[in-house]
This record gives structure tokens, sequence and C-alpha cells, in this order.
């Protein structure tokens, strides 16, 4: 494999063992088992990257704090709500969007170069499977990278937003106090207080990242086309998540109804143990690199 071997940074990583020889084992003979492999990815295979993940026990963002993503309502709704989300999120941007992938997302990315990975289906928005060079993918969440305007659609990119929000806050400054998955800090209300906003350039209207806060849905085209792509397929792989989220965890439950084999690495339960023919309970950069 052409993967870097830099270490990984394990701020974010639940405490495991080293992979066992026989896990090793089982997972190397359900991949080499499978000819068009599904694999679907969540949090935990970018902790690694030093992205930390919502519900990890003792280092997840809700064992840490008690704070909370945005809600999709309260950021349409509100523009206090919006400012106070661009505020954090312009703090947050240059840390967040300079992770880098790890070992697990290069050695994905060499699977689908090899033909052995029919597609991957991922629940994060860090854009680290793209900056790896993964194509057969879908981002089922959207990504953080792109900006839309929710009235006329236009997209920029968020590098370009980041130019707006400096032209527009010369003089705002703000230390940040600690980073969340996606890419915000945490601030003071009176901090936020003086942040301006841009509206869309085309049309003025809200302008909102790319991705699906909570409470949102995930569009119907896309459900549709994740389906088709796991019909083509003939196993499943879940990389470092819980499936605790409906959006994912309805791919996992239409693999069970093909009786696809599904195996699960991720570290701490996840909502498959119970069905999935393999569950591994290692890091996804440690064990990923060990299967040829």
């Amino acid at each position: 494999h052409s993967v870097s071997r830099a270490s990984p940074n394990l701020t974010f990583v639940p405490a495991c063992l080293p992979p066992d020889p026989v896990e090793v084992e089982e997972l190397q003979h359900f991949v080499s088992n499978s000819k068009r492999l599904f694999v679907m990815t969540g949090a935990g295979i970018s902790t690694e990257s030093g992205i930390p993940d919502y519900r990890s026990e003792g280092v997840g963002l809700y064992a840490r704090t008690d704070r909370r993503p945005v809600q999709h309502a309260e950021f349409v709704r509100s523009a206090s709500a919006r400012q106070r989300y661009w505020a954090r999120n312009f703090v947050g941007w240059p840390q967040f969007s300079s992770h880098q992938p790890n070992t697990a997302h290069l050695v994905l990315r060499d699977w689908e170069k090899l033909g052995k990975l029919h597609w991957l289906v991922t629940q994060n928005v860090d854009a680290l499977h793209t900056k790896a060079g993964s194509q057969r993918m879908t981002e089922l969440h959207g990504c953080t990278h792109r900006v839309f305007c929710l009235a006329c659609g236009d997209q920029i990119l968020r590098s370009e937003l980041q130019e707006h929000f400096e032209a527009l806050n010369p003089t705002w400054k703000a230390e940040a106090f600690g980073v969340a998955p996606d890419g915000d800090v945490f601030l003071t209300d009176e901090q936020v207080r003086d942040f301006q906003v841009p509206a869309c350039r085309k049309c003025g209207g809200i302008l909102k990242p790319d991705v699906t806060f909570f409470g949102d849905t995930v569009s119907q085209d896309k459900v549709r086309f994740v389906h088709q792509r796991l019909a083509e397929s003939d196993s499943m792989l879940v990389a470092g998540s819980s499936m605790q989220v409906y959006s994912g965890y309805r791919f996992a439950l239409a693999a069970r109804e093909k009786k696809l084999p599904i195996a699960v690495l991720n570290i701490g339960p996840t909502r498959l143990d119970h069905f999935a023919s393999l569950k591994l309970n290692s890091r996804c950069g440690e064990l990923l690199p060990l299967i040829v």
C-alpha cells in the first residue's frame, strides 16, 4: 500500500487493545471473499486525524462537554443562531480545514484503486476521504468545505467565504476554547455579538454549509442513489461508526434484509452488534493496513 506512515493523533481515540491476530485473520477472510465491498465510515475513522467525534466514551464531545451541535430549524429560523454558528466556524476553520487523512482513509482509497471497494459512503463532513483521493464515494451528510444559498442555491467554496468573513470583520478577534467535531469552536455570547455574517452575493439569501444539520434529513435522491450502490454490492463494512444516526443505520438494515455479510470495525458498541457477521474492536488506522 502507498500509505503514509505519519503517526496518528490519539487525543480523541478511545482506549483499545491492539488488533487480535485472530480478528485480523477474520477480517482478511471477510475482505478476500468480497468482490464488491460497500464501505460506510463514521467519525471514528477521522479521530486519528485529530478530529473529535460526538459519542465516544470519555473522549467524545458529549462526554467532555454539555455542548450540542446546531439544529437545522434553529439555524434557518434565527439570525442570532446563524451569527453564533458562523463566528465559531470562522475561528475554527483554519485548523479544521488543515486536518489530513490518516492511514485508514488511504487504505480505503487503495482498495478502490485495486477494484476491491465498490462504493464508499461516509457520514463525515470533513472532506478527508476526498483529500485521500477516494472517488467512488457519497458524502451522506454533505461537506463543510462547500457553502450554498438557501434561497437561490448558489454554491461557493468555504475557503472563499473565509475571505468574505475577514473582509467584513477586519478588527474582530476571538480566542477559541476547544474544537468540536464539525469544525466550530466554543465562544461566549459576548464574543459573538459584533460578528458580521455575509449574505449570498447573488440574491442576498442565507448562506448555509452544505451539510445535513441535526434535525434535517438527507435528500431522497441521495438515499435512492446509495441504495442502488448497495444493491450492486456483495458485502458491507462499517468502519468507525456506532450507527446511532438513522440516516446511516438504514443502509445496514437494508444490507441485513439482502442477507449481505456485515463486518463492523469500531471501538465500543454499535447498533449492528447483534446482527453483524463480524465485530472488531480496534482502531481503523491500526487494523485496516494489515488487510491485503
